[in-house]
């Protein structure tokens, strides 16, 4: 699977789930627990994730240092 999707779709999980976790434990200001949540989330996918996003990186970098050619 395309790591883009892959990293894309664990952030997206992980921060549903601190979402879910924080509402189970009494945030109901949905302000706050919106930015509880990304905040959380975002702390947990750093640790988390690392190869995730250590192999978007290079997927990207090779995306980038050997671009398609183009037909004239």
């Amino acid at each position: 699977m395309h790591p883009v999707l892959v990293y894309t779709a664990s952030r997206i999980g992980l921060f549903a789930v601190t979402l879910l976790v924080l509402w189970l434990l009494g945030l109901t200001n949905p302000l706050a627990l919106i930015i509880a949540s990304f905040v959380i989330s975002g702390i947990a996918s750093y640790v988390l994730l690392s190869k995730q996003r250590d192999a978007m990186s290079e997927r990207l970098s090779a995306k980038i240092d050997h671009p398609k050619p183009q037909d004239d």
